[in-house]
């Protein structure tokens, strides 16, 4: 949970897709970050150095693609109109919805090859980065952030029933403004490195 509870631009995309879709949305993109997490995770673990050092020299194109693709995600929370929350059932389009959801959170997690630096730091100074105790501690690793997404759908669902539509508004434009800074941050970090 320590990993994923920092908020940071995935946090609020799950808050985002919480407050304009609802709870299954949000934990829809929660289970997508915790399952790049868990990917990182088992990398770590394997000791791929191949595909560490491959994923470390394509970092700067990755952290570009993320960071336009946060800047436009921020662009398009600001145009768009917040939807009130709903306790309608999944229908075939909204599974649909969450898929995509989903999928979306997965890549954009996957677009910080860092992440497996800190997994492989965190599992050697925890002494379990190799066989059954390190794979063990993968599936930690996407409970433990699996429970927090959940958590924080939760607490979001439950607080935006009770937002006014300007509240709502304003945590979306805030939303926006953040993770478009998020990408700006991103791509400013990729074209001074270069």
């Amino acid at each position: 949970m320590a990993i994923a509870a920092p908020v940071g631009p995935i946090g609020l995309l799950c808050i985002r897709r919480t407050l304009h879709a609802g709870w299954w949305a949000g934990v829809a993109a929660g289970l997508g970050a915790a399952t790049a997490d868990a990917l990182y995770g088992g990398l770590a673990v394997s000791g791929l150095g191949i595909i560490t050092s491959t994923l470390m020299g394509v970092q700067a194109w990755l952290q570009f693609g993320g960071g336009l693709f946060l800047l436009w995600l921020g662009i398009s929370t600001l145009r768009a109109a917040p939807a009130p929350l709903t306790s309608a059932p999944i229908t075939a389009e909204c599974r649909y919805g969450l898929g995509r959801t989903y999928l979306t959170t997965f890549c954009l997690t996957l677009t910080n090859p860092a992440t497996i630096l800190a997994f492989a730091a965190i599992f050697a100074g925890l002494g379990t980065a190799t066989g059954t105790r390190g794979w063990l501690l993968v599936c930690g690793v996407f409970i433990g952030s699996a429970l927090w997404w959940v958590l924080l759908s939760s607490l979001t669902a439950g607080v935006g029933t009770r937002l006014h539509a300007h509240w709502l508004v304003r945590v979306q434009r805030g939303a926006g403004i953040i993770m478009g800074g998020f990408g700006i941050l991103a791509l400013l970090r990729v074209l001074i490195g270069m």
